[in-house]
């Protein structure tokens, strides 16, 4: 029997882990679904994000930012970029949010209403981002936590990382978007500590590849793939419909607590300065004490909804499109077992591939990987089966933002619920059910399949179901 199929897969397990609101301190910093702090989230309880033990007889070759191979093993994932600054489109939401706070106040005034509930802050607010005309940056909090995740993976793996660099080698990649690429840079500055010749620090130069945003069908799928933007555009209009009710009843609960005459879009916009505030500025003392932890919890789940309909398994073109880049995993692993095999000298093949990219990359991968499933529901995902909604707290529910895909978010992977596993059987189990799919075939116009089009009749009939089945289900259940 070749060695190869004799490997065993290890696999770190990113657990998709359940939380209990009750149960636990509650810090409103591990609730921000994808604003979420890679260094706030990895203290949930429960969240097993500690490498699983390397088995003795294991010794690391290859490094790949996507999967950990024993014998031959490598480091399954693709990495999001670090935190960032609100985009050009979100720091306008903000400014507007400010002159709306402007009108309540003067409304409350003029109606001589009581002014004691007003919250202090409110007088004097003005955004952070004001007056800036760019946005989306990475921040000087998403360099350290790539810079660190670079520091650490190489004390992880001393033995890959003993060779002198080549780009051959050592293969970092981004996409061309300024956050993406500066958070390879950060990795790389990490990683590459202290082996060069550059500055008091012995810095060295790397390089970091991109493809073009038309056409990186392996990191930017999402962008390159007509149907999936058909399909988003279709169906967005009816996931906000559906998050309604529990924005509005938040938004009768702000009025009644602070008597001010918000709307259902000063609530929205509220909520994302809290997630902006308690991410980037570490302020949670004012946006995001305008709710109850209840309505913080609610809230996340109305944008674990989106989240799950949109780019997650709500929808199989969301993950299948993501083919290319599991076909690049999947062949990088097998040169790596072939570079073993054949004895090659070290310095003529590669010793690792690390790529940096967005969430809209990082979801769909984990969707064909399995992870953060209910129950049953990976056999469901293999029949291209719709899931259930993820379930509406206080009840437990592995799909979370925060843990899916959080700032500087990376993924490990899964086997029957075993941190081992033979690498054929990661193959067949996981892999070859999705490369019946073609990239073309799926994202081409022509090629539409009008079942994947029409989301909002499946997403009505998965409510219904979880209404039936939910016996503490109210008014407000999407």
């Amino acid at each position: 029997m070749k060695k190869a199929a004799m490997a065993t897969l290890l696999l770190l397990l990113l657990s998709a882990l359940t939380y209990s609101y009750a149960e636990e301190t509650f810090d409103l910093r591990q609730h921000l679904c994808t604003v979420t702090r890679y260094d706030v989230v990895k203290d949930i309880p429960g969240n097993v994000l500690m490498p699983s033990t390397i088995p003795d007889q294991c010794t690391p070759i290859h490094l790949n930012l996507v999967v950990i191979l024993c014998y031959m093993f490598k480091l399954a994932m693709p990495a999001r970029h670090g935190t960032r600054a609100p985009t050009k489109k979100k720091i306008k939401e903000l400014n507007d949010l400010a002159t709306r706070m402007e009108v309540l106040l003067q409304d409350t005034k003029e109606q001589k209403l009581p002014l004691q509930k007003v919250p202090a802050w409110f007088w004097e607010w003005k955004s952070p981002w004001k007056g800036k005309l760019t946005g989306g940056e990475l921040v000087r909090e998403g360099e350290e936590e790539q810079y660190n995740l670079g520091i650490r993976t190489r004390d992880k793996f001393p033995q890959l990382f003993n060779e002198d660099y080549h780009p051959d080698v050592y293969v970092i990649k981004a996409t061309q978007i300024p956050r993406a690429s500066a958070s390879a840079v950060a990795f790389g500055m990490g990683l590459f500590s202290g082996t060069g010749n550059l500055g008091p620090g012995r810095d060295r130069a790397f390089a970091v590849t991109s493809e073009s945003r038309a056409s990186d069908i392996v990191l930017r799928f999402h962008d390159c793939c007509q149907n999936y933007k058909v399909f988003r555009k279709n169906q967005e209009p009816a996931v906000h419909k559906l998050k309604e009710p529990i924005l509005d009843e938040i938004t009768n609960a702000l009025r009644r607590r602070y008597e001010l005459n918000f709307t259902r879009q000063d609530t929205s916009s509220l909520w994302y300065l809290c997630k902006q505030e308690a991410s980037l500025l570490n302020v949670t003392d004012q946006a995001c004490d305008l709710f109850t932890p209840s309505e913080i919890s609610s809230l996340e789940w109305t944008d674990d909804l989106e989240l799950f309909t949109l780019k997650g398994y709500g929808n199989a073109l969301n993950y299948q499109m993501g083919v290319p880049l599991l076909e690049d995993v999947v062949q990088s692993m097998e040169q790596a077992i072939k570079a073993k095999e054949e004895g090659l000298a070290p310095g003529t093949y590669e010793k690792a591939r690390m790529r940096f990219a967005h969430g809209e990359t990082l979801l769909p991968f984990s969707c064909l990987l399995g992870l953060f499933l209910e129950g049953s529901d990976f056999e469901r995902i293999q029949k291209e089966q719709p899931l259930e909604l993820p379930p509406k707290p206080p009840q437990r529910r592995n799909w979370r933002g925060s843990e899916v895909a959080p700032f500087a978010g990376n993924n490990m992977l899964g086997c029957d619920n075993s941190d081992v596993c033979p690498y054929e059987v990661f193959k067949e189990r996981i892999v070859a059910p999705h490369l019946k799919h073609n990239y073309n075939s799926l994202c081409n116009l022509k090629s539409e399949e009008p079942e994947q089009m029409s989301l909002t009749s499946k997403l009505s009939e998965m409510l219904r179901s979880q209404r039936s089945n939910d016996p503490q289900s109210t008014k407000v259940e999407l």
